[in-house]
């Protein structure tokens, strides 16, 4: 494992095959870990998703993109299981985690960093890492998973006993990473990694995702930023209206004239 990392779950995700190669010698995907089948789902009566297909393979770093309004958090929150499905299934593994309430989902590997930070403020920053680990009991392997994310986050380990509600914007989003991280996640999914923060900052926390991704954690990215949530991902998908209108590698994504009009401006 490299320095700084943390491990993911116990059950281990191994990285995405580099060479592999389906039919006709096009790269073959992963096979889904996370899989998202003809989801629906909204808010008081108001339906925001309409059939949501996605995958996200094993080892993978997927981004998801899409306007402002487009159902992006809805869906990780659909996801995540903080909120209900309508119709449709969410899979880890090929198992249905339909029944799941948010906090067992963690249990099962699936994390979400929420937008925003969602921070305990009243709490130190070393409290809230721990509280990311409020299912585990294996206390010795989780005083060893805080050292190596203090090493990843250095910024943490100088103000491990401030309140969290005194931090920089980029410090809190750190340490909701942190937290998230110290749950030992299978699946992360992180929602607007850079919303309101620095350039410098923000290059800090896309380095930190490709340390993160190389311990094998599977990442479902949603970055407002298409560019840099292009960058930390091999493939993509494009959410108009609540509906997956676009999927492709990042290559594909960023030639396609759609995606460069639309959301980098070009």
């Amino acid at each position: 494992m490299r320095n700084g990392g943390i491990p993911p779950g116990s059950a281990g995700v191994p990285p995405a095959p580099a060479s592999a190669t389906g039919a006709g010698g096009t790269p073959a995907l992963p096979e889904p870990l996370l899989r998202v089948r003809a989801l629906e789902t909204g808010y008081a009566g108001v339906q925001v998703l309409w059939g949501v297909d996605l995958e996200v393979g094993a080892g993978e770093s997927v981004a998801l993109i899409g306007a402002n309004g487009a159902g992006k958090t809805t869906l990780l929150r659909a996801i995540a299981g903080q909120l209900p499905s309508w119709a449709g299934r969410v899979e880890l593994e090929g198992i249905d985690l339909g029944p799941l309430a948010a906090h067992r989902r963690v249990g099962r590997g699936l994390v979400m960093v929420p937008e925003g930070r969602q921070l305990f403020a009243g709490m130190t920053v070393r409290e809230n890492l721990l509280m990311g680990a409020f299912s585990r009991s294996d206390d010795e392997q989780i005083g060893a998973d805080l050292t190596r994310l203090e090493a990843l986050f250095p910024q943490l380990a100088e103000r491990r006993g401030q309140l969290a509600g005194h931090l920089s914007g980029g410090e809190q989003q750190m340490c909701a990473i942190g937290r998230a991280l110290m749950s030992r996640p299978r699946v992360l999914l992180i929602d607007e990694l850079s919303l309101g923060l620095a350039p410098v900052i923000v290059d800090r926390l896309i380095e930190a995702i490709a340390e993160i991704r190389r311990d094998g954690v599977t990442l479902l990215i949603v970055e407002q930023d298409v560019a840099n949530a292009l960058l930390m991902a091999e493939r993509g998908y494009v959410m108009e209206s609540g509906r997956i209108t676009l999927a492709g590698p990042r290559d594909q994504l960023l030639a396609d004239p759609r995606v460069r009009e639309s959301f980098i401006g070009i």
